[in-house]
């Protein structure tokens, strides 16, 4: 097993000033209002990379002189992967993900793996996991829940859309929290579990030992946390067990939904991942998930060519590199012919590499 170094978050923050002169009342009749931007100028660098940027613009004809202060954009922080070196490792798909794993789900035999040993976070795939907890729980559905202040994200500062007071069932917490990755919903499904959030997070590691996740731990039930980490062949084990549950498959895969709060009034919430809405793609469950450690994250069972397939693409880079892999790896594997189903095309060798 790899050891990772653990890296530091580096929060970038744009801060934007101006400072104009006010026009002047002459008295006249007003001209129609214009600005033109004439010139920009940088005028000084401070050593924490801000600049200040000199702009001469015309206001209803006179010159103005306005001063913005930007902070330069800091370099993209490597992902615990890239640490570890796995960004070196090739593939013939020339895959952005630098790890993925491709299982028959009928027979777990692998059709295409790429350093899928190696534990690395898993951001909010972990939301996967929590909602296999709540619904082997079997923990009342219609119960409503309230968001409280111990449900902000105090560790990325990611926004929510649900404000603390907020209400809503058990039932449309998971809803959000695996359609929409709604870390607040996830906080407050796992903070509501007999015995609190402890409880809970013991819970996810029980289960984990149970399915065989042996490169698996959770600290947390949203995946905020880097110290969430899990290989891809755990992952693999994960979607195989939260497939036999019907609500999580459906909640997983709805592209969009309203949702009640316990005062009436309906909020509407859409997928993380639009491969779901696509007519090209049969997919029957689905978890995406980013943090900067991580990387952009996708675990999914799906049909191609017949088969029942579960994918995983962890530390992948670019919005939407990810679904794009899911594309390449389908192409691929429409190209596999699976002997049950016949035909005279060759059948691919599995692919396999990793560190």
């Amino acid at each position: 097993m790899i050891k990772l170094a653990l890296s530091a978050l580096i929060s970038l923050t744009f801060a934007t000033a101006a400072v104009a002169a006010p026009a002047t009342d002459s008295g006249a009749a007003p001209k129609k209002h214009q600005v033109k931007k004439k010139v920009a100028v940088r005028v000084a660098a401070a050593d924490n990379g801000e600049r200040v940027i000199k702009r001469v613009i015309k206001v209803n004809g006179k010159r103005k002189v306005v001063y913005q202060r930007v902070l330069a954009a800091a370099p993209a922080m490597p992902t615990m992967g890239d640490l570890a070196g796995l960004s070196k490792t090739s593939d013939p798909l020339d895959l952005k993900s630098n790890v993925a794993l491709v299982l028959d789900q009928a027979n777990s035999e692998v059709l295409f793996e790429k350093n899928s040993n190696i534990a690395l976070p898993i951001a909010s795939i972990t939301k996967m996991m929590t909602g296999l907890i709540v619904v082997e729980a079997k923990q009342d559905m219609d119960e409503i829940l309230t968001v409280t202040d111990e449900d902000v994200d105090r560790e990325k500062f990611s926004s929510s859309r649900l404000k603390v007071g907020t209400q809503m069932s058990r039932a449309n917490m998971l809803h959000i929290a695996l359609m929409s990755s709604e870390n607040r919903a996830a906080s407050a499904l796992g903070r509501n579990y007999p015995g609190g959030r402890p409880a809970f997070v013991e819970a996810m590691n029980a289960k984990a030992r149970e399915l065989g996740m042996t490169d698996t731990h959770y600290v947390d039930s949203n995946g905020l946390s880097k110290m969430n980490v899990a290989s891809a062949r755990d992952l693999a084990k994960l979607a195989m067990a939260a497939y036999q549950q019907p609500v999580l498959r459906q909640y997983s895969t709805d592209p969009k939904a309203t949702v009640e709060l316990s005062n009436g009034r309906p909020m509407q919430f859409g997928t993380t991942n639009h491969l779901v809405a696509s007519p090209d793609w049969a997919i029957g469950l689905q978890k995406t998930g980013f943090i900067n450690e991580a990387g952009r994250c996708l675990m999914m069972q799906a049909v191609i060519e017949g088969r029942a397939v579960i994918m995983v693409f962890l530390d992948s880079k670019g919005k939407q590199s990810r679904t794009a892999d899911a594309g390449r790896m389908r192409k691929w594997l429409e190209a596999l012919r699976p002997a049950s189903l016949g035909g005279s095309s060759a059948v691919a060798t599995p692919y396999s590499t990793g560190m």
